[in-house]
């Protein structure tokens, strides 16, 4: 039994916002023992397919850092190749985010969302997508005090929790 929850309790989540100076935005979320670092990027240029569309693309990336989890965590560089539950975890947190912006009011640019985990103890998915959408509002926010955004392009909210089922 877990001694710092119930089983039906959330864990204890707390966010940072502007955890880094560079990006638009930023936060760490932390998770009960789980952190990340999210960030949001936005770039003047699109991908190919959408060049000359007057239309915008959010791309995520996530990562776990080698000291991440108990035992280290080998790069995916190292292997020379993106691991597949960072690949698709990537996506997820992608498509996440693209149901609520609308990609027709940014403009030809991208948004680069950048989630690397820091602490794993359960739950870095949903934590990354969370906190990818607080990095992404706090950006928006940003560009539309600096004139890049003529109109709030966000739609809707997203967030994320985990849930486990016990005893049926």
């Amino acid at each position: 039994m877990r001694e710092d929850r119930q089983n039906d309790e959330a864990r204890h989540i707390r966010i940072t916002p502007n955890y880094l100076d560079h990006p638009d935005g930023s936060v760490l979320i932390e998770c009960g023992k789980t952190r990340v670092i999210c960030s949001a990027m936005i770039e003047n240029k699109v991908p190919g397919f959408l060049r000359g569309k007057n239309k915008g693309w959010l791309s995520s990336e996530y990562s776990m850092l080698p000291g991440s989890t108990p035992t280290r965590k080998v790069r995916d560089i190292s292997k020379g190749k993106l691991d597949g539950r960072s690949s698709e975890i990537s996506r997820l947190i992608g498509r996440a985010l693209r149901t609520c912006i609308d990609l027709d009011k940014i403009g030809e640019r991208t948004i680069w969302i950048d989630c690397d985990v820091i602490s794993a103890d359960g739950g870095t998915r949903t934590a990354a997508i969370t906190g990818s959408y607080i990095a992404l509002k706090l950006a928006v926010k940003k560009a539309l005090e600096n004139k890049r955004f003529e109109e709030d392009p966000i739609i809707s909210k997203v967030a994320a929790i985990s849930v486990g089922k016990v005893n049926g």
